[in-house]
């Protein structure tokens, strides 16, 4: 099933930045419109929330992108690439 598109073109851009990355998208429940986990899926692994309607779409979507940016699971994927 495909993954709904965000109504704030900003935060789309985001999820589909945190999706060329690795990160994959889940639907929750409540005021959050999804969540964001890092390809490392385990307790130690890096979750985001994106908010449905923030108060500052474009800010909200920096944080995301900064947050995915600073995952430390990628460095650990990218040394084990070249192993």
């Amino acid at each position: 099933m495909a993954r709904p598109k965000h109504p704030s073109k900003e935060i789309e851009a985001s999820v589909s930045y945190a999706e060329d990355q690795g990160w994959s998208w889940t639907k929750v429940k409540g005021h959050a419109w999804g969540k964001l986990q890092c390809a490392y899926h385990d307790r130690e692994g890096c979750t985001l929330f994106v908010w449905s309607t923030p108060k500052s779409p474009e800010n909200h979507a920096k944080q995301l992108r900064r947050q995915i940016d600073r995952c430390p699971h990628q460095e650990e994927e990218k040394k084990d690439e070249d192993v």
